[in-house]
């Protein structure tokens, strides 16, 4: 038996296969950075205010929300760790880390379905929340601008919420489908007993 001949395909360059991804692509990562970005502006914006009007290591809350201050307050601080605080002195392994992940979700969103808006939800405030964190150490030496503080739990940002955020989306947006996808196959299995 004679296989057919096919024609080698030619390599292409790692440059045109970026192009390619890109052009075929495009909707879907406009989205994706549009939402990313939003959340990158919005904690830049955040950490801005606090940096410019609360000291170092110094509390505030309007007079009118005295009564949270036990539960809640903004306290300045910074880190160099991970998100709350965790992992201190490693600003430049999570700088690399941000960027790794950064890249594996532009490349993995187009490949999400349109109607699995969980999926590219949390994976949009996965993004926006990595690069928050990591304008901030590219920016500031390092140090990640921290101030939203919450009983004794650790103090975070914008960009910390959204990654986590994110994650319990993605959780519950898997624990949602296999749950739909179980009640389907179960569904078409039943008439057939």
């Amino acid at each position: 038996m004679d296989l057919p001949e096919t024609t080698p395909q030619p390599k292409r360059s790692p440059l045109r296969v970026v192009r390619d991804f890109f052009r075929n692509h495009w909707r879907d990562l406009v989205l994706l950075l549009v939402f990313a970005g939003l959340i990158v502006a919005l904690d830049q914006w955040t950490k801005a205010l606090v940096r410019q009007h609360v000291p170092l290591y110094t509390d505030w809350l309007p007079s009118w929300l005295s009564w949270l201050a036990p539960y809640a307050r903004i306290r300045h601080t910074f880190n160099t760790g991970a998100a709350f605080g965790l992992f201190q002195q490693g600003a430049l392994i999570f700088a690399i880390l941000a960027v790794v992940v950064s890249v594996l979700i532009i490349s993995y969103f187009p490949s999400v379905s349109r109607k699995d808006w969980w999926m590219r939800l949390a994976l949009g405030m996965q993004l926006g929340g990595a690069l928050g964190n990591l304008v901030d150490r590219i920016l500031r030496n390092g140090e990640v601008t921290d101030f939203i503080s919450v009983g004794n739990f650790a103090i975070f940002n914008v960009a910390d919420s959204c990654i986590t955020v994110g994650v319990i989306v993605l959780v519950i947006g898997v624990w949602i489908t296999e749950r739909r996808e179980a009640r389907a196959k179960k569904n078409t299995e039943a008439p057939g007993e």
